[in-house]
């Protein structure tokens, strides 16, 4: 049984929810999402409360309940506030910039490094803080995740990129006798 898929949510105001075979769309003050979900968790929208209930009973079957259920519920908070995630880069000479739809990056290699930012997200670079923001939860993580394995932080002196709430284990070194 899933408690996420129990609970259902609630429809905030301003924000509507359609369901037509199987493709839910949501639109809201920020924009619309819109996903396609399988007909094996049966999803009910009535007076503003979304519930899902399981339509065949297997192991597969169960573990989407939750799952649609949390997928739903980011995709009304995304239209509604958005997501945000932020990077920090650390490192003497490491710099980030955002030329146009390129974030462009030194990272200590003989060249820079250019990352494509999707057109559904807006990057902000401040200093060595970089912003990515955006309705869809699964590509601002997406997009913030594949800059940080460009440069993952290393356990001596912490350089590279960390996300903002992450706190790096540092390593002692070594020792002089």
């Amino acid at each position: 049984m899933s408690r996420i898929g129990k609970k259902g949510i609630k429809i905030p105001e301003k924000t509507e929810v359609v369901m037509n075979n199987g493709l839910v769309s949501v639109k809201g003050p920020k924009g619309s999402l819109e996903r396609n979900f399988r007909s094996d968790v049966t999803i009910s929208i009535n007076d503003g409360h979304i519930s899902f209930s399981i339509a065949k009973e297997n192991k597969q079957t169960r573990s989407l309940w939750g799952t649609y259920a949390s997928h739903l519920k980011n995709m009304i908070k995304g239209v509604n506030e958005g997501f945000e995630k932020k990077l920090i880069l650390e490192g003497v000479g490491y710099k980030s910039q955002v030329n146009g739809n390129k974030l462009v990056l030194a990272l200590g290699f003989s060249h820079p490094v250019e990352v494509e930012i999707p057109s559904e997200l807006t990057v902000k670079a401040e200093k060595n803080i970089i912003s990515v923001s955006g309705m869809d939860k699964e590509s601002v993580g997406a997009f913030t995740a594949k800059v940080r394995a460009l440069k993952k932080p290393e356990p001596y002196k912490g350089k590279g990129f960390r996300y903002d709430n992450e706190v790096i284990r540092r390593k002692q070194g070594k020792k002089s006798v």
